[in-house]
């Protein structure tokens, strides 16, 4: 076992993850990741430029950290065993990309596949683990995204899950035997499965680096990642891609309502990148960032950074959002208390979860989401948000005054006994409410 890279079974109340020895991965990753606004065209001078805007709009300052390489970096074929960096793309190769994103302060990721090939057809590393983590510790290396793509016949699993992107599923997230084919039988344990031992084989081959590397499964929500990507990597893709559109935005919320319980420190559930900047408007951009914050997902801007306006850089760097998402000492996400439009517990990808609340050292953060498109009045009672259900509290019936401030404009808002506001199409209240009466 590496020196630097000490990975163990970590077992709190929540969940239980791995724990790097340096602590690097107990919190959401934050940073940017090329793939929305590049895809394959890109090159050294597109990252560094990115990095650049990164540092100038104040990102590095907010906490983010990570410039992501995506896919297509390298060259179509192996040579001697070896993934080989593109030359035209990057002249000084990626260990020299490295040295320059680390000369800005700043942190470097890269991309691979759990198959033959990468999702755009580039060499992937299934079954060449440990020879292309090595590379990537010796190039200075911080994050691997690992992708899902081209799976080999022999390294299919005999079931499947659940995956509410893949499978029809009822108005409580349940899969039909009758029309999903080869659903796992009850009770199955997907730890057996191709899937936990194709990215376990990766886990493995990082630990045995010098170099530490965060590890970011891209799994897509298959194999019931839910119920051992904590014993794998930090984090995991709880769904198929987002797209900017307010219906996808809308769709994978839904979706990652019902698997909130695997996240807490050193393992979150990744909702994919931010479309912050992309063609949400920016009451959308503001109701995405905020629930994604909110479920301790990694925060990876994928836009064009010189493109964003000032209200959406305000967005992306919401200081009191990105300390409920980095709260080092709650690591649990914000939960739905009330779905509103439906009845609780409803599986409906447009009109998802729309009352929620999560515990942070800061306070009890409340979001309202208006899923209609017209503005709505949203109403929080302190009665509702379990946070504040204590017993004496319950057995009283009531709550007493809380300070209430407005994630939005950071305006102390004063002691009220519940919260009014009226919520614009799309859009999100953020409040945060004290702990103690006043």
């Amino acid at each position: 076992m590496s020196a630097l890279l000490l990975l163990v079974l970590f077992f709190s109340a929540s969940c239980h993850g791995i724990v790097t020895k340096s602590g690097i991965g107990k919190l959401p990753t934050l940073g940017w990741n090329s793939w929305n606004m590049y895809g394959c065209n890109i090159d050294e001078a597109k990252f560094l430029s990115s990095a650049q805007e990164f540092v100038k709009l104040g990102l590095k300052d907010a906490g983010y950290q990570y410039i992501n390489i995506d896919d297509c970096w390298s060259l179509k074929t192996r040579q001697n065993g070896h993934i080989i960096p593109d030359r035209s793309k990057f002249p000084d190769g990626i260990d020299g990309l490295a040295k320059k994103v680390h000369d800005m302060g700043l942190k470097i990721g890269i991309y691979s596949s759990a198959g033959t090939l990468t999702c755009a057809g580039y060499p992937a590393s299934l079954e060449n683990e440990d020879v292309d983590a090595a590379d990537w510790a010796a190039w200075g290396i911080d994050y691997l995204k690992y992708d899902n793509c081209n799976i080999p016949n022999q390294w299919r699993d005999q079931y499947t899950a659940c995956d509410f992107d893949w499978q029809p599923v009822d108005s409580r997230g349940r899969c039909s035997r009758e029309r999903t084919k080869d659903l796992a039988p009850d009770g199955y344990n997907w730890r057996t499965s191709k899937s936990f031992e194709r990215f376990t084989r990766m886990k493995d081959a990082l630990a045995r680096q010098s170099h530490e590397i965060v590890y970011s499964m891209c799994i897509w929500g298959t194999a019931d990642v839910f119920s051992w990507g904590n014993d794998t990597a930090i984090s995991w893709r709880l769904s198929n891609d987002i797209d900017p559109s307010w219906n996808r935005v809308k769709n994978i919320l839904n979706q990652a309502t019902f698997h909130l319980d695997s996240v807490g420190f050193w393992g979150h559930n990744d909702a994919d990148m931010l479309e912050v900047g992309n063609g949400l408007t920016l009451a959308e951009a503001r109701s995405h960032f905020a629930f994604w914050a909110a479920m301790k997902s990694p925060l990876l801007i994928g836009t064009n950074l010189t493109a964003l306006s000032r209200d959406e850089v305000a967005v992306l760097k919401n200081r009191r959002l990105l300390a409920f998402n980095q709260d080092d000492v709650v690591g649990a996400p914000a939960r739905p208390y009330r779905w509103g439009t439906n009845p609780d517990g409803t599986y409906d990808a447009a009109r998802p979860a729309e009352f929620w609340s999560g515990d942070s050292k800061d306070g009890v953060l409340v979001l309202m989401l208006n899923t209609q498109d017209q503005p709505q009045t949203k109403v929080a009672r302190w009665a509702d948000v379990p946070q504040f259900q204590s017993k004496e509290e319950q057995q009283e019936m009531t709550n007493g005054n809380r300070r209430v401030v407005d994630v939005w404009s950071g305006r102390d808002l004063g002691c009220m006994g519940q919260y009014s506001a009226n919520v614009g199409a799309h859009d999100t209240a953020a409040i945060l409410v004290s702990k103690q009466t006043c």
